[in-house]
C-alpha cells in the first residue's frame, strides 16, 4: 500500500509543478486565452483533490504504526494543495502590467466610442426636443385657430338667429297684413253685392212703376 501511496505522490508532485506554472501564467494572459488556462488549471485542481481523495484513502487502510508518518505527509499535501488554490483565486483576478496597460488602452477607446456614442444620442434628443417643440407650437396654434373658428361659428349662430328671429317676425305682420285685406276684401265683396242688391231692387222698383203706369193709361 506505501508503493501506491508513493505513486500517488509522484502524480502529486508532477500535477502540482504543471498547476503551479499554469498559474503564473494567467495574469499575463487575457481574454479567451485566459479563459481557456483558467478552466485548464481547473480541471488539473479537480485531478489533484481525487489524488488527495485516493491518497487519504490508502492511509486509512495502512496498518497503524506507519499511519501517522503517512498522516503527516498527506496534511502537508493538503496544506499544499489550500496554497495552490489560493494562488489560482488571486491569479484569475490579477493582470500583469502589459495586461492591465492594454485593458486601459481598450478601455480608453471603449470610452472614447461611449462618448461619441453619448454625443450621438444627445444630438439626437436635441433634435427630438425640436420637434416635439415645434409639434406643440403647431398645436397651440391651431388650438388658436380652433377657437377663432368657434368664436366665428357662435357669433355666426348668433346672427343666424337673429335673421331667423326677423323673419319669424316679419311672416307673422305678414300674416297679419294678409288677414286685413282679406277682411276688406270680404267687405268690399259684401259692399259690391249690397249695393248690386240695391241698384237691383230700384231698378226693379222703377220698372214696376213704369208698367203700372202704363198700365193705369
Amino acid at each position: 500500500m506505501s508503493s501506491d501511496f508513493e505513486t500517488y505522490e509522484q502524480d502529486f508532485a508532477t500535477l502540482t509543478a504543471e498547476i503551479t506554472s499554469k498559474i503564473g501564467r494567467i495574469p499575463k494572459l487575457a481574454g479567451e486565452e485566459k479563459t481557456q488556462l483558467v478552466l485548464n488549471v481547473d480541471k488539473k485542481l479537480e485531478e489533484v483533490r481525487e489524488l488527495l481523495e485516493q491518497m487519504d484513502l490508502e492511509v486509512r487502510e495502512m496498518p497503524a504504526q506507519s499511519r501517522g508518518m503517512y498522516n503527516s505527509r498527506l496534511k502537508s499535501y493538503k496544506q499544499e494543495m489550500d496554497k495552490l488554490e489560493k494562488d489560482f483565486k488571486r491569479s484569475r483576478i490579477a493582470y500583469s502590467d502589459e495586461v492591465r496597460n492594454e485593458l486601459l488602452e481598450g478601455e480608453g477607446a471603449s470610452s472614447e466610442n461611449q462618448r461619441a456614442h453619448l454625443l450621438d444620442n444627445t444630438e439626437r434628443l436635441e433634435r427630438s426636443s425640436r420637434r416635439l417643440e415645434a409639434g406643440y407650437q403647431i398645436a397651440v396654434e391651431t388650438e388658436q385657430v380652433g377657437q377663432e373658428i368657434l368664436a366665428n361659428l357662435h357669433s355666426d349662430r348668433e346672427k343666424i338667429q337673429r335673421s331667423r328671429d326677423r323673419v319669424s317676425a316679419a311672416e307673422f305682420n305678414l300674416s297679419l297684413i294678409v288677414t286685413s285685406l282679406l277682411c276688406l276684401f270680404h267687405r268690399v265683396i259684401q259692399n259690391r253685392i249690397l249695393i248690386f242688391v240695391l241698384g237691383a231692387v230700384i231698378l226693379l222698383t222703377i220698372v214696376l212703376a213704369v208698367y203700372f203706369n202704363f198700365r193705369g193709361q
